[in-house]
């Protein structure tokens, strides 16, 4: 296939930033879409210019670093598919595709497709751990746990920190991942001493990084590669009201 991109450029975080559009030839149906800029890279490169900076790490889907948003879309067209997981088979010879990084003020641009996630890393830090001392794993139902809590909590960790959900939503929110990483401790047992101070915590520092509150539109599980629900949401709210009205 012949494909015209259309990349967003930007040297740093002072640079205004533009889309720049590029040519490129024989691209390969099953090449996925990150060997496709590999392969816009090494043209650029041997023309002498500067290649498009991107992140990307496993491309396996697992480590969410592959983050750009494809036609205005995060992570592309197929839905519950990471960047790397998504293939040039799903696009026509003659496409023209718009490929640009995430949009969100606390998210700022390091280098053309790549943005500054460490606001993640704060409300990770804020109170994303358990106090249960580590040790070697518990025996076989030792300490049970209902399937349906156990059910919800694994759904919650498959988040890998993409930041889809920021920035699909309008507002700029970070509920559904701060949500997500509240619900999969929350619902177990080694997570309940912090619970509410964990709510607390963390919606407080995902308020002081600057994200957007939630209106509930939805744009972020739609995006979601992992397809996290939005009911992680409600039990956020939930925990934080319970926290807040305990220590008020």
């Amino acid at each position: 296939m012949n494909l015209t991109l259309k990349v967003w450029r930007q040297s740093g975080p002072d640079d205004d930033g533009r889309l720049v559009r590029y040519e490129i030839e024989d691209v390969s149906p099953d090449m996925s879409f990150l060997e496709m800029l590999d392969v816009l890279n090494e043209g650029l490169i041997l023309a002498g210019d500067d290649p498009v900076a991107f992140d990307h790490d496993c491309r396996e889907g697992i480590c969410g670093m592959c983050s750009m948003m494809i036609d205005g879309v995060a992570h592309g067209p197929q839905k519950n598919t990471t960047t790397c997981q998504l293939h040039m088979r799903h696009y026509n010879d003659g496409d023209t595709i718009v490929i640009e990084p995430w949009r969100a003020r606390p998210f700022p641009v390091v280098k053309d497709l790549v943005v500054d996630r460490s606001a993640f890393d704060r409300i990770i830090q804020a109170g994303g751990f358990i106090s249960v001392p580590a040790g070697s794993a518990p025996d076989a139902h030792a300490m049970p746990v209902p399937k349906a809590d156990a059910d919800d909590a694994f759904d919650a960790a498959t988040c890998i920190g993409c930041g889809a959900c920021v920035a699909a939503c309008p507002n700029g929110s970070a509920s559904l991942f701060t949500a997500a990483k509240i619900t999969h401790l929350g619902l177990l047992p080694q997570g309940q001493p912090e619970r509410g101070s964990r709510a607390r915590a963390m919606v407080e520092q995902m308020d002081e990084e600057g994200f957007g509150g939630c209106t509930n539109t939805g744009e972020c599980t739609a995006v979601c590669p992992k397809g996290i629900p939005l009911d992680t949401i409600a039990r956020m709210n939930a925990d934080y009201l319970r926290a807040s009205r305990k220590s008020g």
